[in-house]
């Protein structure tokens, strides 16, 4: 039974509708702040952004920014402070025989005075960047093979259009990523100035990841470039000309990935997150590295740091000469801010709380950034940019706090290595050791990744709103507890992880709060993954939920858009077999007989829809109760916010069934 009042179940209700703070960035002079906010639309089916102005001194309410309109999106400001974004305002009233107005396109909007159209792209611009001193933009837009330029793209679309074909060969090339097709378009960096045409500085692959920055100046632009033949675990960050698009450096190593890229306010070097890709035989780790682009030196910015093994984008300061750097990075289920001075010297600024979308002011004295935690929704906020474990001033901007229905504290464990373990813990109110309340038990996916931030499709308040308690474990391969946390978990996929979440699970009911005999499984992705294990191997849960989970292992190191990567950990099937067989939670499908819920995206590329079929297949096959909730137009995650909806609904009426015993509620509309 439930233990908070019937109006909390609707939880998931107000989490879909409540706004949602993406971004946030700074004027060149300190003095304006403006937040992307996405708001649910009017159909109750999709997000709409807006932006907004935040005073910086936190005095003032926060208000839409003038004159600009739903749709507008991505910030930035130039050099003078003339605010830019990208909005699709401009297609919305062109005629479907105009391809090169179609899409999204970049607009300024000065601080008085209307919207003004900077630059449009056949089908659409996808990110954008700006120098910091200079008149130069640089943008994200798509050329198809053989089109020399935009004009002769257009007529391209405008034949394929006509001609009513959607094909693409690939030659050298990924097909899909992520929740999405690619091609046959390949997106290309273009740098505009406000005098003459757009420059191409060059492709960025087809499974480009818009990663762009422009130097100060406005001489370079820096884009990172997805391999595109022999080398698929390998990508390029590559410095080009802004002026004629020529490459001058071209910086990559093999079994590694750059991202992120930024140049430091006087342009000498070029600052990149460098990730090494995880193997069977070597640990997955991230940091942040600076390419000197007068000698092509690279420098670890982070060798001696060991915190975590995911710092995010660098923030430089903006003053020529000083190379103080701010970033964020995992720490024991935090995202803290840190502070890197010139000498090395690593301060963490911030003690709880994740943090993202980090501005610095002209002097270097301030910071702005948006907080959010497992028990809070993004801020925005403002820090000081040199005081250690500081607590932030919150600004006033949309999408406040929620009236949370429990309260949240930590669980800690020790592994069967000895190492310490630790997880979230949401309790609902009204749970006791006389009302004990039952367990859900919820990895996170990644597996790189930890419980640190607020989320918006899995997150554990729905259920804690219906009586559940929380467990949200980092197990081995989560990224806050040094490298060590990654060796252990290293060529195992299903062993040490799973057994870290089964040691924090004992710890959680080791809580006279807690019902030992009403527990359940649920994750997402690699959490799925970690659902799926669980079915092949106990039937201590009542009820397993497997969102976007791997199955068969064999069968997706050669789907997935990540192939590569996957086959570079569990090898070649037909050599590798051990590794397959002791990872793979197909192999052990006669051991299911926990009820089981799959939900599943029909366009996951990720983990391909395959997975989910395969194992609903077995389920069936074995007489094990399930069910399976597909979205065919959703990917790896759900988005929509009446998907989203519809998922907490379902999955939390599962539970409910064969956790707490109650009569089956098949929710409306399916």
């Amino acid at each position: 039974m439930s233990h908070v009042p019937d109006d909390a179940a609707a939880f998931h209700d107000l989490l879909t509708v409540h706004p949602r703070l993406t971004a946030l960035v700074l004027a060149p002079d300190g003095r304006r702040l403006i937040a992307s906010v996405e708001s649910i639309d009017e159909e109750g089916t999709g997000h709409a952004s807006g932006l907004w102005e935040i005073d910086p001194s936190g005095q003032d309410e926060s208000r839409p920014v003038a004159r600009s309109s739903a749709g507008d999106v991505d910030p930035a400001f130039t050099a003078d402070g003339t605010l830019l974004f990208l909005s699709d305002r401009e297609s919305r009233d062109c005629a479907g025989d105009e391809p090169e107005r179609a899409g999204t396109s970049l607009w300024a909007l000065p601080e008085s005075g209307e919207a003004q159209l900077v630059a449009r792209h056949p089908g659409g611009i996808s990110a954008f960047a700006v120098a910091a001193r200079a008149d130069a933009v640089a943008y994200t837009g798509d050329l198809l093979p053989g089109a020399a330029d935009t004009e002769a793209y257009a007529a391209f679309r405008r034949q394929r259009a006509k001609t009513m074909i959607n094909a693409a060969l690939y030659e050298h090339t990924a097909t899909d990523v992520w929740g999405a097709a690619l091609g046959p378009d390949e997106p290309h960096t273009f740098v505009l100035r406000s005098e003459g045409p757009a420059v191409n500085a060059g492709s960025q692959g087809l499974a480009g990841t818009e990663d762009m920055a422009v130097c100060p100046d406005g001489s370079l632009v820096a884009y990172t470039r997805s391999a595109t033949g022999g080398a698929p675990d390998t990508n390029a960050v590559v410095v080009a000309d802004a002026a004629t698009g020529a490459r001058r450096r071209t910086f990559s190593r093999p079994g590694h990935q750059y991202y992120r890229p930024v140049f430091t306010a006087d342009g000498s070097t070029l600052v990149c997150q460098r990730q090494r890709e995880e193997t069977y035989d070597t640990a997955w780790r991230v940091t942040l590295v600076a390419f000197d682009l007068g000698s092509g030196e690279e420098t670890d910015l982070l060798a001696e740091f060991d915190n975590w093994p995911w710092p995010g984008r660098a923030v430089l300061s903006p003053i020529p000469g000083d190379t103080t750097m701010w970033f964020t990075g995992d720490e024991r289920g935090h995202c803290p801010v840190f502070r890197r001075d010139a000498d090395g010297t690593i301060t963490r600024l911030t003690a709880s709380g994740a943090y993202t979308s980090l501005c610095v002011t002209p002097d270097g004295t301030t910071l702005y950034a948006l907080r959010s935690a497992i028990d809070s929704p993004p801020r925005a906020v403002r820090l000081d940019a040199g005081t250690p474990d500081q607590q932030p001033d919150v600004l006033q901007a949309p999408g406040g706090l929620l009236q949370l229905p429990g309260t949240l504290t930590e669980v800690r464990a020790r592994a069967d290595d000895g190492f310490p373990l630790r997880a979230w813990f949401a309790l609902p109110e009204g749970a006791s050791p006389d009302r004990p309340a039952p367990l859900l038990v919820v990895p996170h996916g990644g597996p790189q990744a930890s419980w640190s931030a607020w989320t918006w499709s899995w997150n554990p308040w729905p259920f804690a709103a219906r009586g559940y308690a929380v467990l949200l474990p980092d197990p081995a391969l989560s990224t806050g507890y040094g490298q060590r946390m990654q060796e252990r978990g290293r060529g195992q996929y299903g062993g040490r992880p799973y057994g870290d979440v089964i040691a924090l699970t004992d710890a959680a009911l080791a809580r006279g709060d807690l019902d030992t005999t009403r527990t359940a499984f649920a994750g997402w992705s690699y959490g799925g993954y970690l659902a799926n294990c669980a079915a092949t191997r106990t039937d201590r849960f009542k009820a397993i939920v497997s969102a976007a989970g791997m199955w068969n292992l064999e069968a997706l190191q050669a789907d997935s858009d990540l192939h590569a990567y996957f086959r570079k950990i569990f090898g070649d099937p037909r050599t590798r077999r051990e590794r397959y067989e002791a990872d793979s939670p197909h192999y052990h499908a006669e051991r299911m007989t926990t009820p089981m819920l799959i939900v599943h995206g029909g366009k996951d590329h990720r983990v391909p829809m395959g997975q989910a079929l395969s194992l609903h297949s077995d389920l069936r096959r074995l007489g094990v109760p399930v069910g399976f909730l597909h979205f065919p137009g959703e990917g790896h995650t759900v988005g929509a916010p009446h998907h989203i909806r519809l998922m907490y609904r379902t999955v939390l009426n599962f539970l409910d069934h064969h956790v707490l015993g109650q009569e089956w509620r098949r929710p409306p509309l399916l």
